[in-house]
């Protein structure tokens, strides 16, 4: 897609994200976030650093870091003010190359030590989610799980949110 393709595209998804008081973060771009007015951008290593994303975002603005399987990456971007960090992938995800496998230990290791949250991504879905939450993901980042669930998109959000229901009646291990 060109800029202006996603440009265009980015401000009819925004009023719709926006509307339902969702926030709206653009992937690996903060040069289009910032034209589009986006909430945010979730930068990856091979992006504009943290740093360069919050200079021209301002300090309003939601920054998220990929950190892979790496608990220094994850300390340096928590460390540089980053308002949440992604681990990934967890799993096999045909959405594209992961570049690292991460364990669910991850998850409770994070939680343990910062109080940044953090985002689960990688191959996740309605079967498998469960673990992930239950280790401390404060976020899942969902794409396949969604949109190639065999029952359709609005099946797999409402069997998301059923488990979400569902593990939000069961108390986390104390960490």
């Amino acid at each position: 897609m060109t800029d202006d393709e996603v440009l265009r595209a980015g401000e009819g998804l925004m009023r719709i994200a926006q509307a339902r008081g969702v926030a709206f973060i653009v992937n690996d771009r903060p040069d289009l976030a910032k034209k589009l007015g986006a909430d945010g951008v979730h930068v990856g290593q091979e992006d504009a650093s943290y740093g360069e994303a919050r200079a021209l975002l301002g300090p309003d603005a939601i920054v998220g870091v990929t950190c892979h399987d790496s608990r220094h990456l994850a300390i340096e971007a928590a460390e540089a003010g980053a308002d949440y960090v992604a681990f990934g992938a967890f799993f096999t995800t045909s959405t594209k190359d992961a570049k690292t496998r991460a364990e669910v230990e991850l998850l409770s290791w994070w939680q343990e030590m910062m109080t940044v949250p953090c985002v689960a991504i990688g191959g996740i879905t309605v079967e498998n989610a469960g673990p992930l939450a239950q280790a401390g993901a404060d976020f899942l980042a969902v794409a396949s799980g969604v949109w190639d669930y065999a029952d359709g998109p609005q099946a797999a959000v409402r069997r998301f949110n059923d488990l979400f229901d569902s593990l939000a009646k069961v108390p986390r291990p104390a960490h």
